[in-house]
């Protein structure tokens, strides 16, 4: 099968780690260490996220007395796949010694028009207390927005439309490489008035481009990794269940938190309606156990799983 697997931001960078090269470097030898079965029964395309390291870099270059004006966030975005894309290339070639691997940067085109651009929602950089927040904002013109028990910057994030090397990356996936891209939802780009690309000031959600590119690949699989071993119906409620099994129907009917778990469900349930594929939310240790039908919350159009599953169950009261 051709898979897309969507590295959430925890495989980088868990909440309450430092940012450290050496931090990140064993979180992603941990991620490919999940990933690498895959890799070995199927075609497969890794993309990742990049918060909290291009909010390290947005925060250094705004410091860098060096600097006339900080870096735009289409080059932190670029800087960002480059690194990351970096570590996971590394890590799954000593991983599947011999097998070609192939970390790209490339650009995501979005609308310029977008209404994102003028309400911020995408959480970038680390965790502060309010008051730290508050003065940063003050001081270096952020927005900046709760996020669980701590605040972060936020910056606008459009819907991406199409990733630019979408022919490139099918042409390494045809000769057998493995793919890193489409790091931090790829680096956004609009067409201007004479048609040329040009990087905008803003920050694409990783799983909808994921979507999108698994659409344009003809994936069969869409797998967003995340920390949790399901989607959960009534999260944090005492009547809380998980989510086994699911069609985009089931899940649009009911209400996830915008900045977290909502953009993955979008994500799949736009993959699964479009294609009529199979799409999955789950941990990222579990991600051959999900693609084998025995993990996660699945996703597909009747609510079924038989492709690799011997006893397809139909969707549960919980995910209804």
């Amino acid at each position: 099968m051709r898979i897309v697997a969507a590295l959430g931001g925890n495989a980088l960078l868990q909440r309450g780690q430092k940012p450290d090269a050496e931090v990140q470097e064993a979180n992603v030898r941990r991620a490919v260490e999940a990933l690498a079965p895959l890799a070995e029964e199927h075609e497969l395309v890794v993309t990742h996220g990049n918060g909290p390291q291009v909010g390290v870099l947005a925060l250094q270059s705004a410091s860098d007395p060096h600097l006339t004006t900080p870096y735009p966030f289409d080059v932190l975005g670029a800087q960002t796949q480059g690194m990351i894309g970096y570590w996971i290339l590394q890590a799954m070639q000593n991983r599947l010694p011999g097998r070609q691997v192939a970390a790209i940067i490339n650009q995501t085109l979005v609308e310029a028009a977008d209404p994102a651009f003028a309400d911020p929602t995408k959480f970038v950089g680390e965790m502060y207390t309010r008051e730290e927040a508050t003065r940063l904002a003050a001081e270096r013109g952020w927005t900046v927005k709760a996020d669980g028990a701590g605040w972060r910057r936020v910056v606008g994030s459009p819907r991406p439309r199409r990733v630019v090397e979408t022919r490139l990356i099918r042409l390494l996936l045809e000769s057998g490489a493995v793919v890193v891209c489409a790091g931090g939802g790829g680096v956004p780009v609009i067409r201007d008035e004479r048609g040329e690309l040009r990087g905008v000031e803003a920050v694409v959600d990783k799983d909808l481009t994921s979507a999108v590119l698994a659409e344009a690949l003809d994936a069969d699989v869409l797998l967003v990794a995340t920390d949790v071993e399901h989607v959960m119906r009534n999260f944090g409620r005492p009547d809380q269940a998980p989510i086994l099994r699911a069609t985009p129907a089931d899940l649009r009917r009911l209400d996830f938190a915008g900045g977290s778990m909502g953009p993955k469900v979008d994500a799949v349930c736009r993959f699964v309606e479009r294609t009529g594929g199979m799409a999955a939310i789950g941990s990222l240790d579990d991600a051959s156990a999900i693609v084998a039908g025995r993990a996660g919350t699945l996703i597909t159009p009747s609510g079924e799983y038989d492709r690799l599953s011997t006893s397809p169950g139909r969707v549960p009261e919980a995910a209804r």
